[in-house]
């Protein structure tokens, strides 16, 4: 075990709570108790009357950018949604911090919340100005003629909005020195908060260090900016003191970013042989109060992967992401394409179902053995090969006369296209480290010493792995969209044949111990240049017991994840991927009530799953490489995109009842 691995397994990591740094400032955020209200007056602490700032940044790969309904940072004139920051105090510890939010006085002329996206087509506009609640309205595809196919198959389905709920909230301690802002930060990505930070206080990004500490999880949350960071910012460059701000767990649940929160009508045109002939599908989007990233490209980006790995020839789709009164959408594991695969995937099955077939034997009947361009823009790889052995592999066809099965397939498409950064340098006999995506948890750590070791012959006793920082690496990405492996390994491969030819050219010839007896430093921007997507299959199994309540039994994934660069963490990936989706079916949920108030105050609420809710794993994979240096394809994602169809199903077919949505209730079964 490693350094890094055996701090976090003694309990000596360092998060952004345990920071030593003295004279410490802590920021307590004062927020709205309302879902939709007019701000009447606000007294006392800092208000937007003080930082009128705006959000632009979003994170996670996708473009920001102005747009026609500013976020305040503080709250001005309106509030949007419950947990929305209003005001802000600081004090010299926390619980002072705490007495001196209830002096804040805030009154508010309540409105009439829109909480039901549905609703919200039609509703009176909740930001003044709009001309309707559509954030995002788009098409894709082309319209097509088929209602004289001999199967016409319908269904409306649904993801509820679900809370990331990481093991650590957010995070951030700002310090600044008079001419710099130096950030510490619970993060996916030091160089995104650099940009999102410069962006909404109107600092240039050189006047910005982020620096990333240890991080407890993320799952989307924690890649872009959000107000509490700009306020501690802003509070740190007013007093001259470093301010520090950590989220409550009731904070983290109603003020986080949510993800997921679609609906889908869909509709497959098909022959009785199994093979689809065209889809169409209206698609909502709940996008939140605000324009963020996900609300503005989920339309587009779960549209586009809605025929899944399947050579469906005809395919329409309508798209839109709509204002509610609720926290704003945020990316949350998967990011659309979890709400894609489930919208095909059940009606894979409801459409085996019409016809009387296996639906295992449908979906072979369109998968294509050449390669195939979706009408919805996707170009996929040849899927048949793949099929027939994943249902080997995972024994479908022993298990499905055995009981309750669910099986389903899909596409995983990395956010690879973006390049990573990374540097290495030696330093008093060690090799540094430097890499563009913070790690929060997936074990970047042992993949990269690895790579080292194979490429330069360092021992890993000599590699210190360094946190993210701008200053350390000028160019970076971030750690999302199953691009670690990827683009990590590959960044890391190509600063190590670089460093390789600087020794070479230097002396000559290449040694591990010239090198580390030398002085050498690289940085490199690596792009690979190809398409990395790669195709996965799931089979869960579940029972519906005498009490009503549903027990899963086996979770079973066939993933092509190219070469494993660390195969223990792999597993790991997959087995804790699969039970945050089998939580997002049986028990996870952000439920609003008509007025627009959270139902979860504490993480008893949340409806996370225990281990008495765990069941049994396995996990294989194709012996394949990709055409990387390193072989290696994404995963991280995978689980949270093949597990909820493949359960929704197995349920569904041990209560013998249709089932459209997750969380799947109680009175779902009965």
């Amino acid at each position: 075990m490693e350094g890094t691995e055996r701090a976090f397994v003694e309990g000596k990591g360092t998060f952004v709570d345990d920071l030593p740094i003295p004279d410490l400032l802590h920021l307590k955020v004062v927020r709205s108790v309302y879902a939709r209200a007019r701000l009447v007056r606000v007294r006392g602490g800092i208000s937007h009357a003080d930082l009128k700032a705006t959000l632009t940044s979003v994170g996670e790969g996708a473009e920001g950018g102005p747009a026609s309904v500013p976020y305040p940072v503080l709250a001005a004139d309106y509030v949007q949604y419950v947990g929305q920051p209003v005001a802000a105090v600081v004090a010299k510890d926390l619980y002072k911090a705490e007495d001196l939010a209830t002096s804040v006085d805030i009154e508010y002329e309540p409105l009439r919340p829109v909480v039901d996206p549905e609703k919200a087509l039609t509703a009176e506009p909740i930001h003044p100005g709009q001309k309707s609640n559509v954030l995002t309205h788009e098409r894709l595809g082309s319209q097509f003629d088929l209602r004289k196919a001999p199967v016409v198959v319908e269904e409306t389905l649904a993801n509820a909005r679900v809370v990331p709920n990481p093991l650590e909230g957010r995070g951030i301690v700002a310090r600044f020195d008079g001419s710099r802002l130096t950030v510490w930060a619970s993060t996916q990505s030091a160089h995104t908060w650099q940009e999102g930070l410069a962006e909404s206080l109107g600092l240039k990004e050189q006047a910005i260090r982020v620096i990333g500490v240890d991080t407890g999880g993320a799952f989307g949350s924690k890649g872009g900016i959000y107000p509490e960071y700009v306020i501690a910012a802003y509070v740190a460059m007013k007093r001259r003191r470093p301010v520090k701000w950590v989220e409550t767990r009731t904070e983290h649940l109603v003020a986080t970013h949510q993800g997921r929160g679609v609906r889908a009508r869909m509709k497959l045109y098909a022959r009785r042989d199994g093979r689809v002939l065209g889809m169409k599908a209206d698609v909502l989007v709940d996008g939140g109060a605000y324009p963020l990233g996900m609300g503005r490209y989920a339309p587009g980006w779960i549209g586009y992967q809605l025929t899944g790995p399947y050579a469906i020839r005809h395919a329409e789709v309508d798209a839109r992401t709509v204002y509610t009164n609720k926290v704003p959408l945020g990316p949350y594991r998967g990011a659309g394409r979890p709400e894609a695969a489930f919208f095909i995937e059940r009606m894979m099955d409801l459409f085996a179902d019409e016809i009387r077939m296996d639906p295992v034997n449908v979906r072979l009947a369109n998968a294509s053995t050449r390669r195939f361009a979706s009408p919805l823009g996707h170009r996929v790889e040849p899927f048949r090969p793949f099929l027939e052995k994943a249902v080997r592999e995972l024994g479908y066809r022993r298990r499905a006369r055995a009981g309750a099965v669910g099986f389903s397939c899909f596409v995983l498409i990395p956010e690879s296209e973006g390049g990573e950064g990374a540097r290495l340098a030696v330093q008093d006999g060690r090799l540094k480290v430097w890499m563009g995506g913070h790690g929060h948890g997936q074990g970047h750590e042992v993949f990269v010493r690895d790579l080292v070791r194979t490429e330069l012959g360092v021992p890993p006793d000599l590699v210190d792995i360094e946190k993210s920082d701008t200053d350390a690496l000028r160019k970076g990405v971030g750690s999302w969209g199953s691009r670690s492996a990827i683009l990590i390994g590959g960044a890391i491969i190509e600063a190590s044949r670089r460093i390789k030819e600087s020794v070479a050219r230097k002396h000559g010839r290449y040694s591990t111990a010239t090198l580390l007896g030398g002085k050498f430093d690289v940085s490199v921007f690596y792009k690979p240049g190809v398409k990395m997507d790669s195709f996965g299959a799931n089979l869960v199994t579940a029972l519906l017991d005498e009490t009503g309540v549903v027990r899963v039994q086996e979770c079973a994934a066939y993933y092509d994840v190219g070469r494993a660069l660390n195969p223990p963490m792999v597993e790991s990936q997959i087995v804790g991927g699969s039970v945050q989706a089998i939580g997002q079916v049986l028990t996870e949920a952000a439920i609003y009530d008509e007025n627009g108030q959270p139902s979860a105050a504490s993480l008893a609420d949340a409806g996370l799953l225990t281990a008495m809710e765990i069941p049994k794993f396995s996990v294989k994979h194709p012996k394949t490489r990709s055409p990387l240096p390193h072989g290696a394809k994404g995963v991280g994602e995978s689980p949270t995109i093949g597990v909820p169809p493949a359960l929704v199903r197995a349920i569904e077919k041990s209560a013998r009842r249709r089932l459209t949505r997750t969380p799947v209730r109680p009175t779902d079964l009965v």
